[in-house]
């Protein structure tokens, strides 16, 4: 069994008075109706749980919208009452049946006291091909992501973790749990924070099976996308799904991923993985304030992939590679260290941020800073280097640019809170910034949310 961080945000809906029925969002494969189960079992919850793809005649039922009827038949179905306190009823592959998703919206008017959770993979997809869309105020969503560093650690190497949860901005960070943490992080590198690869590390510790299972999740995947796309679309599907994980946090251009098909087909690609949660989107913003992505330019992005593991499947990175990471060997090393760190910021939540990247195009002198994030009134530009040392060019400008005074960088050195002073060029002329970097190690980008609130209470006090 693998502990999911989620199981909490699970437990704090079942507890509310005026629950409302639950949609469990995230890509295939992420560990959602685990999730579900491992919740009931823990809490002692009766679970009732249906497959409605092994039941896609409940699609007619749920087309009539008849609450009663549902119910009636759902009962019948599984030979049970599902109005009893202490229950739990769970719509598995809830896609399978779209009107099942509309119906939703009746068990939260008509029928609050039963517990309704579903779950499926693709929504959008489904969701394409009728005419309805999800029922807006009448569901709440929980977004499930692979499983991050922190939850790897609990099923491999939990004591490691505690290090992490208790470090604070005062103290040193023992050398030797950071040597085993950057080890770690190399194997949840290859890895990645699909379920099943974690599950089959943790048991055999083969990386000879994990890559058995990233290419039945890709094969999963590509056996999905035959099921929706059209077939004259069902080709560049499959290329774009095969094209984000080789230019991950590359500024996209359609033309490059293919120079046959418009680009307004492309977007549409694009714009249905990311819903599906298969890509996010990482738009540049100007940064003028805040909140951030009310300055973005929605023509200049790049791509994050689902899961760091499966980006190095599809690119043909074996484990031979992996281990090279830290001796700078590895071609594309900057982006994979890039979609670690994204790939927690977008997860570190339940409802994924507004996740912005600072991108200044000049004929001389262009600059990128790899995110840009805010926490409560604080802008945070974000700097991600792959080894121990880089130079930090982009940050001065942009620290010179909007008057910053507080950065993050993460890269492999031990965590350190400094003061830096730096004269750089810029349009009108050389200028000293000054600001206080917050260095981390890749591995505690998770802890970063409650690193900045402590930098930010000990500026108040």
């Amino acid at each position: 069994m693998l502990e999911r961080y989620s199981e909490k945000k699970l437990f704090q809906w079942y507890q509310k008075k005026n629950r409302k029925p639950l949609v469990l969002r995230g890509a295939r494969q992420v560990g959602k109706s685990t999730l579900v189960r491992q919740f009931a079992l823990k809490n002692k919850i009766i679970l009732h749980e249906i497959n409605l793809e092994q039941h896609m005649d409940m699609n007619v039922i749920f087309q009539s919208l008849n609450i009663e009827r549902i119910i009636h038949e759902i009962e019948a179905l599984l030979g049970a009452n599902i109005q009893q306190k202490g229950m739990l009823l769970f719509l598995d592959e809830i896609q399978a049946t779209p009107y099942a998703i509309q119906a939703l919206r009746y068990f939260y008017e008509e029928k609050p006291q039963i517990a309704v959770i579903s779950a499926g993979s693709l929504l959008e997809f489904s969701l394409s091909e009728t005419s309805f869309s999800m029922p807006v105020g009448r569901i709440e969503y929980l977004h499930l992501g692979p499983m991050t560093f922190k939850e790897f650690l609990n099923a491999v190497d939990p004591v490691l973790n505690e290090n992490i949860s208790v470090y604070d901005l005062s103290t040193d960070f023992p050398i030797q749990s950071h040597k085993k943490l950057l080890a770690r992080q190399r194997e949840y590198l290859f890895t990645g924070g699909m379920p099943e690869a974690v599950m089959v590390y943790k048991n055999s510790l083969s990386f000879a099976e994990i890559f058995d299972v990233h290419r039945s999740i890709v094969e999963t995947y590509q056996d999905d996308f035959s099921k929706y796309a059209q077939k004259n679309e069902l080709a560049l599907m499959q290329r774009v799904f095969r094209y984000i994980p080789r230019y991950i946090c590359t500024k996209i251009k359609y033309s490059n991923i293919s120079q046959d098909h418009r680009a307004k087909t492309i977007k549409a690609i694009i714009e249905l993985f990311e819903k599906a949660r298969i890509c996010h989107k990482v738009y540049h913003s100007n940064c003028s304030g805040l909140p951030l992505y009310a300055d973005i330019d929605e023509k200049a992005f790049k791509l994050i992939f689902m899961d760091i593991g499966i980006v190095n499947h599809i690119c043909g990175n074996d484990w031979i590679s992996i281990q090279s990471f830290m001796d700078s060997q590895l071609v594309n090393e900057g982006a994979l260290a890039e979609q670690f760190i994204g790939q927690h910021l977008i997860f570190n939540n339940n409802t994924p941020p507004d996740l912005c990247y600072w991108l200044r195009e000049r004929k001389i002198s262009n600059a990128e800073l790899d995110y840009v994030v805010s926490q409560g009134n604080l802008i945070v530009p974000i700097e991600v280097k792959a080894g121990k040392s880089g130079s930090l060019k982009s940050l001065h400008q942009f620290i010179a640019e909007k008057k910053m005074s507080f950065a993050v960088r993460f890269d492999l050195n031990q965590p350190t809170l400094q003061k830096v002073q730096h004269t750089t060029v810029t349009k009108d002329g050389k200028q000293m910034v000054s600001f206080d970097l917050l260095s981390m190690p890749l591995y505690m980008v998770e802890e970063i949310p409650r690193l900045i609130d402590q930098y930010r209470m000990e500026l108040i006090i």
